[in-house]
């Protein structure tokens, strides 16, 4: 039975306001905001001074179980979620095997009903010749469909049109995609093996996998998408050029093809290679601070729906290799909050539009049952944050398994101390408290 929990005395942010006032949680609910709750609770937290977050929801990690549990696994990369006040995430089909059945798929679930700490969801993998069973998939209790529109592991790669037209034509549920012309980059690596061998600079990876890469794919995502009313998701915009295609003057829920942005986007730019190498490498590349700089304006106008990370750890040694060798991922899922604090604390962004864009906008996009808000009556998946905190990311603090991050030594300001994922104390001053695992997440949709 989980414990009542009276949260006293924080600045609660909800639904583009900041109110002062206490949360009463129950039965992993949350049962009441006001200003002033007199009420018994099992625990009594005090938030004075801090600011009650809604749990974030990253709709794109590679957690790498099973076949890569080198890397990360399903019990730490969730704990570093939690760490970091991301208490949901929904998890990419590319492991090995690849879920590219629902029998794979489904033993994911059982895997992470037994390790994850935070809430959880897993793609089903949209493969060349497995449209059967992509449409067995169950839209109230599986996330979407992921599609690699470029470059994957194992049979993931889709970028032959006749397939496509299959899936976007059938698929009833959302579609997520990773766009990036597959002919673009064979063409562009081509061209620099020529010239450099297998020596080719970190810094000619924006150039391999292009902009126009980006754009030529993503455009062919829209085209279908619109021709037969699909409902699509285009993961981690990187570049200005692709920003047109994505509306602005309709509400979240009303629109059919969504976006998402990822937080090594808007933090570096092609500039870093030249100190984080190929620990920056990722795919869709970083690239210049041309694009760098319309991403973030493209947010706030809302051309782009979504902050997630696209969390993909590898060991240190793996990231050492050379150009072709080193793996493509960044682990990201811990410092997410904090890449996105550094804009607040620069006064580009309000604290409400980063919970807008990393909690309801992920509900809403995906029409999650119960979560994404601090309202009455939802999970009670929230943070309490210390706003003014200063601390540095360093070794003894990092909670991936591959046990490194590109943000080593970056003294960011704002800190979470507690995380609560449903209504149980997940994480507080560093401890992880694992007598309750997360939740599969729930999806209330039409189809």
């Amino acid at each position: 039975m989980k414990r009542s929990i009276l949260i006293k005395e924080g600045h609660i942010v909800n639904r583009g306001r900041i109110i002062e006032g206490d949360i009463l949680v129950r039965n992993g609910r949350i049962e009441k905001i006001d200003q002033n709750i007199n009420a018994h609770a099992d625990i009594e937290l005090s938030a004075a001074g801090k600011y009650v977050l809604p749990g974030i929801i990253d709709d794109q990690v590679h957690f790498r179980e099973p076949g890569m549990t080198h890397k990360a696994d399903l019990f730490s990369e969730p704990r570093a979620a939690v760490a970091g006040g991301v208490t949901s995430f929904m998890e990419m089909p590319n492991t090995s095997p690849p879920a590219l059945t629902q029998e794979l798929l489904e033993e994911k679930y059982q895997a992470a009903s037994r390790k994850s700490l935070a809430n959880y969801s897993f793609f089903m993998g949209a493969g060349n010749d497995n449209l059967e069973e992509v449409l067995k998939t169950d839209s109230s209790r599986v996330c979407g469909i992921k599609i690699f529109m470029g470059s994957s592991t194992g049979n993931m790669l889709v970028d032959n049109r006749k397939t496509l037209e299959g899936l976007f034509s059938k698929v009833p549920m959302l579609m997520a995609t990773h766009c990036e012309d597959e002919a673009t980059i064979r063409k562009n690596a081509e061209l620099f093996r020529e010239k450099y061998g297998e020596q080719v600079p970190i810094e000619c990876h924006p150039l391999i996998r292009s902009a126009e890469g980006c754009l030529l794919s993503s455009s062919l995502a829209v085209e279908l998408a619109r021709k037969y009313g699909s409902r699509l998701h285009i993961l981690h915009l990187s570049t200005r050029d692709e920003l047109d295609l994505f509306r602005n003057d309709i509400p979240l829920a009303e629109k059919r093809i969504t976006s998402e942005l990822c937080v090594h986007h808007l933090y570096f730019n092609s500039n870093d290679y030249a100190w984080a190498g190929t620990r920056i490498k990722c795919n869709p590349a970083i690239k210049g601070e041309e694009h760098q700089s319309a991403l973030l304006p493209a947010l706030l106008d809302n051309r782009l729906d979504i902050i997630a990370t696209d969390h993909a750890p590898h060991t240190w040694d793996e990231k050492q290799q050379s150009y072709f060798k080193a793996p493509s991922g960044l682990p990201l899922v811990q410092h997410a909050l904090n890449v996105m604090l550094e804009f607040y604390h620069r006064g580009q962004i309000s604290l409400e539009r980063i919970i807008e864009k990393m909690c309801h906008a992920p509900a809403i996009c995906f029409q999650i049952d119960g979560r994404g808000y601090l309202d009455e009556g939802c999970w009670a998946d929230l943070s309490i944050v210390d706003m003014e905190k200063k601390w540095t990311v360093a070794k003894d603090n990092i909670f991936y398994k591959c046990g490194w991050s590109p943000l080593e030594g970056r003294e960011f300001t704002g800190k979470v101390e507690t995380t609560l994922v449903n209504g149980h104390v997940a994480f507080q001053q560093g401890q992880f408290f694992d007598e309750f695992m997360g939740q599969r997440l729930a999806f209330i949709r039409e189809n």
